[in-house]
């Protein structure tokens, strides 16, 4: 009698974003290059669709590289933290465009 390999009807076990810590939907995974590409970059992270969108809403390539280039610094900094805060109350497949700050819209 064979046994049959049961490998290939488990579910793939969901991705968590290391920013929200909620499981992410295969439709909302981005990746996230800790130190933006222009700025010679290339390690990624994956990440919430709602979470990357809203580290690009917040922060210049520049700011990335030079002071937000770990995952740590990105939850430590205030803005992104109220924002973590509020997205850990939604369900993991929740999108919501995010609207750049007014400084980035400034520049």
């Amino acid at each position: 009698m064979a046994l049959l390999d049961t490998s290939l009807h488990k579910s793939k076990e969901e991705e968590v974003c290391p920013l929200c810590e909620r499981p992410i939907p295969g439709h909302q995974k981005d990746a996230h290059h800790l130190i933006p590409k222009c700025q010679g970059g290339s390690l990624t992270v994956s990440l919430h669709r709602i979470c990357h969108r809203q580290i690009h809403a917040l922060f210049t390539e520049t700011e990335l590289a030079r002071q937000f280039s770990t995952v740590e610094q990105l939850k430590q900094q205030d803005e992104m933290s109220r924002f973590l805060k509020w997205v850990k109350t939604k369900p993991n497949d929740f999108f919501e465009k995010s609207r750049k700050s007014a400084r980035l819209r400034s520049k």
